[in-house]
């Protein structure tokens, strides 16, 4: 007798939303969040495209096309402005990324439970300091008349130091360090929930064939959370051209500005500042021209990833 092939697929039953009402509704305040603040806004990004006057309205104004993007390509200060964005960004992308990567493999070789929730708090702490704390913080740490830094050098030499904040150079440094030691700490859960994954087993046999606990963490750890690495890295590429505005505009002042200088403070400078008379139209097009570039990085890092690691975002 012919035995006959039975294929046993999967039932899929349909569920109700409507009994689910109460979930979905946990979306909503995200959701308006998002349309709002996220897409909305677009449709005003036609500015950049206008000579834009109060009176007359985005609809009303007067458009002048590509004009506001040539005056910025033209102005003095374009090189100037992109020039330091891009620094201070690669800057803070070379000296903090491998940090929380760094921290986390340490902490995971931590054997002491009690030691390690102590630390991971401890270095933790900083992110939730404000922006403006932060940098005062930094200035009254280096302040050359009334800081630590200051005390101690005319206590050493009999003489007060220069002002560290009136360096061009200098306050790259105080960027990228301060921003490292605020937020290492915290940019390491990620990695450090990756690492909670690793099968045991694989440090076991290591370890049976004479792995130290260097080579595991190489060839067992770094591997594992290598694809969230290059995860990371490709949406940090993505904000190159992006840096906080807060922090660098509170850290400027008119002797480092040859360095501090960068889009979303010059943005502030032609649009909403006195000095920039409002200029509405030219901030909107300086800020386009961050976004799209900040899109064409995300679009190329993510191919690179993909032919090399076959890691990407899509």
């Amino acid at each position: 007798m012919k035995k006959k092939n039975v294929s046993v697929g999967r039932v899929i039953t349909k569920r109700d939303p409507r009994k689910d009402w109460r979930l979905y509704m946990f979306l909503l305040v995200p959701l308006i969040y998002i349309i709002v603040f996220k897409y909305m806004p677009i449709g005003g990004l036609v500015i950049a495209f206008k000579e834009y006057k109060v009176r007359k309205g985005i609809w009303g104004s007067d458009w002048v096309g590509f004009e506001n993007f040539i005056k910025f390509f033209e102005s003095y200060q374009f090189w100037r402005v992109l020039k330091n964005t891009v620094i201070l960004s690669v800057y803070t992308i070379a000296i903090s990324f491998p940090f929380p990567v760094m921290f986390a493999l340490m902490i995971n070789s931590v054997r002491n439970e009690k030691f390690k929730k102590v630390t991971q708090t401890i270095v933790n702490m900083p992110h939730f300091i404000s922006t403006i704390v932060m940098v005062g913080i930094v200035f009254s740490v280096f302040n050359s008349r009334t800081g630590l830094y200051g005390s101690l050098m005319h206590s050493i030499t009999g003489s007060w130091p220069e002002d560290l904040f009136a360096s061009p150079a200098n306050f790259r440094h105080f960027y990228v360090w301060s921003a490292v030691w605020q937020n290492f700490g915290w940019d390491s859960i990620i990695y450090t929930a990756a690492l909670s994954s690793v099968d045991p087993s694989y440090h076991e046999a290591a370890e049976i064939d004479g792995a130290s606990r260097l080579q595991r963490v190489i060839h067992v750890d770094l591997p594992t959370i290598l694809p969230t690495i290059i995860t990371m890295l490709i949406l940090r590429m993505g904000s190159v051209m992006t840096i906080g505005f807060e922090k660098v505009y509170l850290m400027q002042n008119s002797l480092n500005l040859s360095a501090s200088e960068i889009i979303s403070t010059y943005v502030y400078q032609v649009g909403l500042s006195a000095q920039g008379n409002g200029n509405f139209s030219y901030a909107t097009a300086i800020g386009m021209f961050n976004s799209v570039i900040n899109f064409v990085l995300v679009v190329v890092v993510n191919k690179i990833s993909k032919k090399v690691s076959e890691t990407s975002l899509w």
